[in-house]
């Protein structure tokens, strides 16, 4: 089996530990260099939890493809930096498996055309968890049905963006299925700014931030007499780690773009 030669961002943190730790434990995967943008030169060995880890590091992302031969470049670090090393790995011919959110629709239009004119896959995942993704399609499928729906999310304290990448996901992928309706009363009037949420094509989306949390969410969805509830609970980051192996091993045959892993799940 043919190795496939992997470069991470973002080792140090959270999810990036797990992605060292799945790349070390997958047999045809081989972790050939990290980008750290607060260290430079050295070996990841050099930190704790890396023990025999000689694996090179580097701060700057173009240096780091130049000197590495790598296959996939899966980045886990935050919207700030996830263009650029998107942008800066296709350039070098390497197929992305981001994890980042907070890309655009400007942002997708244009990494759709660079990997089509590359002829090179890449795949972005608001989220990895195969039980989230399963959530965001049970919703869409129940959007056909039922026209109100609220969306809340809940996640640690540490997360930068919100709504979460996986909300805007669910509703966008809603909003394909369900006829376009503003909800709560006409003359509904919020007391305090932000009672009701974000407004999504007339869906609400509400986003929690506590310690504790990890990643949440639940949809749910009224109409007379019922509500449905669809949720999804992700207890620790190695939920998201069986989304990233098969992103990876799916994106070495991909010649395009794939937003989301529903596109990729069978």
């Amino acid at each position: 089996m043919e190795k496939i030669n992997i470069v991470i961002a973002g080792p140090r943190g959270r999810m990036g530990r797990e992605a060292v730790k799945l790349v070390q434990v997958t047999e045809n995967y081989h972790l050939a260099a990290v980008v750290d943008h607060k260290n430079d030169g050295g070996l990841l060995s050099d930190f704790d939890g890396f023990h025999g880890l000689d694996v090179p590091i580097f701060s700057n992302i173009e240096e780091c493809f130049q000197k590495t031969a790598a296959n996939v470049f899966i980045d886990l670090t935050t919207p700030e930096f996830g263009m650029h090393h998107t942008k800066a790995a296709l350039a070098s011919g390497i197929r992305p498996v981001v994890g980042t959110t907070g890309f655009t629709k400007e942002n997708l239009k244009e990494l759709e055309i660079i990997c089509k004119e590359k002829e090179l896959g890449c795949v972005i995942a608001p989220n990895f968890a195969i039980g989230a993704v399963l959530m965001m399609k049970f919703a869409q499928l129940a959007g056909k049905y039922f026209s109100d729906v609220e969306i809340i999310e809940l996640h640690h304290d540490e997360k930068l963006d919100a709504p979460s990448g996986t909300a805007v996901k669910t509703a966008e992928m809603i909003a394909e299925v369900r006829k376009s309706k503003k909800q709560g009363h006409l003359n509904e009037k919020e007391t305090m700014n932000g009672a009701r949420g974000a407004e999504f094509d007339g869906m609400h989306i509400h986003s929690v931030r506590l310690p504790g949390l990890i990643a949440h969410q639940q949809v749910m969805f009224g109409s007379a007499g019922q509500t449905l509830t669809i949720r999804h609970d992700s207890y620790n980051r190695a939920s998201f780690m069986s989304g990233i192996k098969l992103s990876v091993d799916t994106v070495m045959n991909l010649d395009t773009l794939v937003y989301g892993l529903e596109n990729i799940i069978e």
